[in-house]
């Protein structure tokens, strides 16, 4: 099995999506030029800049998306990728993300589908004894990470209204994501304290990453284009399972203002059987 549900653990996320075999480098994501110096007239406020990206986003409606999840632990180093679309103005979004093939050098893992709603998770080829015509639907209130780190892909929603709880920012400066000039932040943000001002559609999700995380405290850096929106963002998550796992989530937005249209599965075709662990 590739991707777990986590277990509630007070004090700590428990259970990952974790794929065995080494993965491509994020060269593809990263999509940043060389540093310019900073600008000589930065942001008076870094910290409310980057606390205003969430609902900047949700003023623009709408956004193409590309994920990359990178854990390492031990001498092992993994990467999840992820593209689709988010609709941030109706808050749902989805994205095919795509599993590396595992160290025995076995076939890559079928592509997963998942469907980003309030309040729950909804993954397609999941696999684990799920039949491949079969949805399953996650609460996720219920895992321990909130969704942060589950699926594979941060939740571009959840990514953006982590920033809510920004502790302190800097201005690193100008520079380029994507061929567009953007303002460079660098930070810590707050998982408790990005719950208590997030929007209603992610709050739960938070709420329960703020106690099953062991650190509140997660560094951050961030991209805004000129219009104050979100090109970039990545975020650093820690936590112990079996040994501690770092993890390096980015997400990169694009094409805003491109439809995203979601469409859930049936209740007949989301899986009532148990899944293996």
């Amino acid at each position: 099995m590739v991707v777990h549900q986590h277990r509630r653990r007070r004090g700590r996320a428990g259970g990952a999506v974790l794929a065995l075999g080494m993965a491509a480098a994020l060269a593809a994501m990263s999509g940043c030029a060389g540093e310019g110096r900073a600008d000589a007239r930065p942001p008076a406020d870094p910290a409310a800049t980057v606390r205003g990206a969430a609902d900047r986003l949700a003023e623009t409606g709408s956004a193409q998306a590309r994920t990359a999840m990178e854990m390492a632990t031990g001498g092992t180093r993994v990467t999840i990728r992820g593209e689709g679309g988010v609709d941030f103005k109706n808050r749902m979004g989805q994205l095919l993300v795509m599993l590396p093939a595992d160290a025995a050098g076995k076939d890559e893992h079928r592509p997963i589908t998942e469907l980003l709603v309030p309040g729950a998770l909804y993954m397609k080829n999941r696999g684990a004894g799920v039949p491949d015509d079969k949805w399953v639907r996650v609460d996720t209130a219920s895992l321990a990470d909130g969704n942060l780190v589950t699926g594979g892909a941060t939740d571009p929603l959840a990514a953006a209204e982590l920033l809510r709880g920004v502790r302190e920012a800097t201005y690193v400066g100008e520079t380029e994501v994507a061929g567009t000039k953007v303002r460079h932040y660098r930070g810590t943000t707050d998982i408790g304290e990005a719950a208590k001002k997030a929007s209603p559609a992610v709050k739960g999700a938070l709420e329960a990453a703020a106690k099953g995380f062991s650190k509140d405290a997660v560094p951050f850096d961030v991209y805004l284009d000129e219009q104050g929106r979100l090109r970039k963002v990545r975020h650093r998550f820690s936590y112990v399972n079996n040994g501690v796992i770092d993890v390096s989530s980015t997400t990169l937005l694009y094409g805003f203002g491109t439809p995203v249209k979601v469409v859930l599965p049936a209740s007949g075709d989301i899986f009532a059987g148990k899944i293996a662990q």
